[in-house]
């Protein structure tokens, strides 16, 4: 796909389900007992003899040991947000129907790794909605990772640190683990080849795991493939629907802020 190629909705795989790699499944930290019954809640099942064998619990586990320490809590601006009331009432009705669809299919669209593109104008509500699909997600149990590019960004410079608690693959083990990333502000970060290396490593590892991922921009198409590489976008847009959100700014009319 070149930089102006027309963007293109990812189609639903016709393979069957159970031949898609990496299916989402839910995670089990160390405190859960096992679910199956088999282990002692440690992963392993240790017979009469002291002989220890992989329970089938233990890729879960694994699964919330990755997942474990992101950020994942919805911001407290973003809590109360919901179809029925401003100012999601306020959004362009076409992409409010095409994010109420996409959480009507929640479950199928993470399984396949189906995700959401926002772009448009500062203030049109591309992060309410996005917040709003983040919610859901939790609440139906699934794991989610929640950023602005340039947080993100800063955790992983954090990992390089003496320190941290954490290494920089671990990190990026988790953030490709998660059932949804989700990345607000995308191009918001100075470029440099650092940072075009790092969102390339995250977005490749999803793509290649069929890992949904929920971003929102301010850029335009041209202007996105200039700040985080041609690569990066191909693979983002063949991952996502994307919804465009353009018009006034919303924020500026209800508390009647000026432009600067």
């Amino acid at each position: 796909m070149t930089p102006h190629s027309p963007r293109k909705r990812w189609p639903v795989p016709t393979a069957p389900l159970s031949s898609l790699r990496e299916v989402s499944r839910p995670t089990l930290s160390a405190d859960d007992p096992c679910p199956f019954g088999r282990c002692d809640g440690s992963g392993f099942v240790v017979d009469e003899d002291r002989n220890a064998t992989v329970c089938a619990c233990r890729p879960q586990r694994i699964d919330g040991r990755r997942t474990r320490d992101l950020s994942g809590v919805i911001p407290k601006r973003y809590r109360g947000v919901s179809f029925d009331r401003p100012p999601v009432t306020e959004i362009a009705p076409a992409v409010v129907t095409q994010v109420r669809r996409y959480i009507r299919d929640l479950d199928a669209n993470l399984e396949t790794g189906r995700g959401l593109w926002l772009e448009g104008d500062v203030g049109t509500g591309k992060t309410t909605l996005a917040m709003l699909v983040s919610h859901h997600a939790l609440e139906a149990g699934h794991d989610v990772a929640i950023y602005s590019l340039p947080r993100l960004l800063a955790e992983i410079r954090t990992t390089f640190d003496d320190a941290s608690e954490r290494s920089y693959v671990e990190l990026l083990d988790r953030l490709a683990a998660v059932d949804l990333l989700h990345l607000d502000d995308l191009g918001a970060e100075k470029t440099s080849p650092w940072v075009l290396e790092q969102l390339y490593a995250i977005v490749n590892a999803r793509y290649e795991d069929q890992k949904s991922m929920l971003i929102t921009t301010n850029l335009s198409s041209e202007e996105i493939v200039e700040q985080i590489g041609a690569r990066t976008v191909s693979r983002l847009e063949e991952m996502c629907e994307v919804l465009p959100l353009y018009g006034a700014d919303q924020r500026q009319q209800t508390y009647g802020l000026r432009p600067v």
